[in-house]
């Protein structure tokens, strides 16, 4: 079946515009927050830290005064294809216990955390590394207060399993019962939006429908500096990304010498 047929009436994405990006921070903050993200006594050891959404700060390699510094928000990218034909992200298709799934319907990648063995399968075929393995149980500790910022809607994961960004989807469900108890099946834009979204300062991420020709989002991905990352892939990412900037595009894109075409 082609995946013309398979698409479900949802296609919820991102659009990040890094013009905007001050990398202050505070989209991490907001996911670790709203997800019950455990943060470590000693986070020292970064290869082992958990952040659903990363920061990286990237530069164009120039010597000052011609330095210029760009900040690149990465969460999870919720892949659509694998480039061979199936309808599935690299991360589903090679996960033994199903633990990951791709909502037809939506477009959101799930994890679930009862059926992850911990092989970490899907975090090696992850080209973004937006896959987190967990090495130690939740910390709370309630003598420091961190078990009352907890949130009843998302649960804590235990050791030795994988977790990543879900596009709080927890949200959704919540929108979801709020629309059908007023006798709604639609939701409105607003309804439906990540924390990282509702929280960024500076307004430079939006969220929405990728299907819908109303929502801001299908718009923005039409700019002439819309990209995705590593889309040579084809796993068609729904997280996009606005730059006026060229060699922000060169880098992100990861094309090879003489692919690059400007603006």
């Amino acid at each position: 079946m082609s995946s013309k047929h398979q698409e479900g009436k949802y296609r919820y994405g991102m659009v990040i515009d890094l013009d905007k990006c001050t990398g202050c921070g505070t989209c991490m903050a907001a996911c670790a927050t709203e997800n019950n993200v455990s943060v470590r006594s000693d986070e020292s050891d970064k290869e082992r830290s958990i952040a659903w959404m990363q920061i990286f700060k990237i530069t164009n390699g120039k010597p000052f005064p011609e330095t210029e510094v760009s900040y690149f928000p990465r969460p999870c990218m919720h892949c659509h294809e694998n480039g061979r034909g199936h309808q599935y992200s690299p991360c589903v298709s090679v996960c033994p216990p199903t633990a990951t799934k791709l909502d037809l319907n939506n477009g959101i990648v799930s994890q679930i955390y009862t059926r992850c063995i911990g092989c970490r399968y899907c975090q090696a075929a992850c080209p973004y590394k937006a896959r987190y393995f967990n090495w130690w149980d939740a910390y709370f500790p309630k003598g420091k207060g961190l078990d009352r910022y907890l949130s009843p809607e998302v649960s804590p994961r235990m050791r030795g399993v994988v977790e990543k960004c879900s596009f709080c989807h927890h949200r959704l469900m919540r929108a979801k019962t709020a629309a059908y108890a007023e006798g709604r099946r639609e939701l409105e834009e607003s309804e439906y939006i990540t924390a990282c979204t509702e929280a960024c300062p500076a307004q430079a991420i939006t969220f929405g429908d990728l299907k819908n020709p109303e929502h801001k989002v299908s718009q923005l991905i039409k700019s002439p500096k819309a990209f995705r990352l590593l889309e040579r892939l084809k796993t068609e990412p729904k997280v996009y990304y606005l730059s006026s900037k060229n060699w922000v595009r060169k880098l992100a894109d990861n094309y090879l010498p003489g692919e690059f075409k400007p603006l």
